[in-house]
């Protein structure tokens, strides 16, 4: 069985969050020669009865899909995290479980989180998406960008809004999951739920009960029927780092939490590097925006988290995307991955010689962190000002706040 990238997601709900915020973070563990872009795609119109091409199959495409922004490996469709203009917000985790993940094509688990942004204008809504597409289409196919292994995994997702969050965790067609609306909550790469469920899989214990893992008398505990033997029932390294935060959660904590090398929480190994990451704050006052910071670059420790807010005019920004193979990029054609291509995008180009500069000159090293520090703390104030200020969102000033952001840091590394 592969071995499921060490990712963490976080959730923070007021009062543990400040000022009526919920805080959202990810770390996107995958591997280490992975390229992630970040993609804006407008809300559209669809014809009836056309077709959404995802990493490995095609579906039947919804007749509108919402206007999303999300941080993906550049190989594949769908996403490792991202948001909507409704302040959906959605995370995946690769795990393993008791029972292996299908390595025939079917839809990725990042697929998932796509077609929920694009579908679901609130949480539970996003949810519902995932599990009638799973049920219909179900999920298998590999993980990687490897013509040598096959690499699947089954699905965990954090899927949040202003009001709530749900934890689905899946295991094949079969899922469970549950409502949180207060605390905080933190998922890695195992399954977490217990015997607190909100929702399931109308056939999830029947199900158990005829591979023999679960007698029907004792009482249902949903991570240790379907996990697999050797995984120890444990996010620690995330959990420790979100509950031992005696302070109210904000986003700049939430940025802290994701750059803690030390508690394993920002991953930097032979085989994963935590690739991007991305922290949200959704205002629980629907008249506030929602803004969302990401990297687009490996390692939140060495990179800077950019903003992003939803307007009706978002200018796109070609030097954060990967170059685009059309049908001839390996990951299409079949057999699959027979080369790998340079992914690499303008950003990815010029944080890669920071990375160097970082790990190589001490003194220059530290002068050059020191600056970017400086350049994400200027975007993080002028953000403050507008959850803070009483004058109303000006659309045309933010429509190209991260296509300038993106600019700003690649002039600077240069």
């Amino acid at each position: 069985m592969a071995v499921a990238p060490p990712s963490y997601c976080f959730v923070a709900f007021p009062p543990r969050a400040k000022d009526g915020l919920v805080v959202f973070g990810k770390n996107s563990a995958r591997p280490r020669d992975e390229v992630q872009e970040v993609m804006y795609f407008s809300a559209a119109d669809h014809e009836p009865g056309s077709k959404v091409e995802c990493t490995y199959i095609s579906i039947d495409q919804v007749s509108r899909t919402h206007a999303i922004v999300i941080s993906r490996p550049a190989w594949l469709w769908g996403a490792e995290m991202g948001a909507n203009e409704h302040g959906v917000c959605i995370a995946n985790e690769a795990i393993n479980a008791r029972e292996p993940a299908a390595e025939t094509e079917a839809l990725l688990g990042m697929d998932l989180v796509r077609l929920g942004l694009e579908r679901g204008t609130t949480a539970k809504e996003a949810l519902d998406v995932i599990v009638a597409l799973l049920e219909e289409h179900g999920q298998g196919g590999n993980y990687y960008e490897d013509a040598d292994s096959c690499h699947s995994f089954q699905s965990a997702y954090l899927i949040v809004d202003r009001e709530e969050a749900w934890v689905l965790e899946t295991v094949g067609k079969y899922w469970a999951a549950e409502r949180i609306a207060e605390g905080v909550k933190c998922i890695c790469n195992q399954l977490s739920l217990t015997t607190k469920i909100d929702a399931e899989h109308p056939e999830l214990r029947s199900y158990a009960q005829s591979q023999g893992w679960w007698t029907g008398e004792d009482e249902f505990n949903f991570s240790k029927v379907f996990s697999s033997a050797e995984d120890h029932l444990d996010c620690c390294a995330g959990k420790d780092s979100i509950e031992k935060k005696e302070e109210s959660i904000t986003v700049q904590t939430m940025i802290d939490i994701l750059r803690d090398k030390a508690s394993g929480v920002c991953i930097d190994s032979e085989t994963f590097l935590t690739t991007a990451s991305v922290v949200s704050v959704l205002p629980q006052n629907r008249s506030l925006p929602c803004i969302h910071y990401f990297t687009g670059t490996p390692d939140p420790s060495r990179s800077i988290f950019k903003p992003f807010i939803f307007v009706d005019d978002v200018k796109l920004v070609p030097k954060a995307r990967s170059p685009c193979f059309g049908d001839n990029d390996p990951a299409k054609k079949e057999p699959r991955f027979l080369e790998k291509p340079d992914r690499r995008h303008e950003l990815y180009k010029a944080h890669e010689w920071a990375r160097a500069v970082i790990e190589s000159d001490q003194e220059q090293g530290r002068q050059l962190r020191k600056t970017m520090l400086e350049l994400e703390k200027q975007g993080l104030e002028a953000m403050e000002e507008i959850l803070t200020g009483s004058d109303p969102l000006d659309p045309t000033e933010v429509g190209d706040l991260f296509y300038d952001c993106v600019d700003t840091e690649i002039k600077f590394f240069k």
